[in-house]
């Protein structure tokens, strides 16, 4: 378990980071997922940052 790093997600339609989540080793694309945004005040896409 030490060798697992966190992953910002970002909304897509404001840029803000807002979660962060722990990296799976075996996924190859990026995470995205619908989560609230309060900046936006609406569900968005979030999209996994580097």
């Amino acid at each position: 378990m030490a060798n697992k790093r966190k992953v910002a997600l970002a909304c897509s339609i404001c840029g803000s980071r807002n979660y962060t989540a722990t990296e799976n080793p075996n996924r190859t694309d990026r995470l995205e997922i619908k989560k609230y945004c309060k900046y936006c005040g609406k569900h968005t896409l979030h999209r996994e940052t580097k």
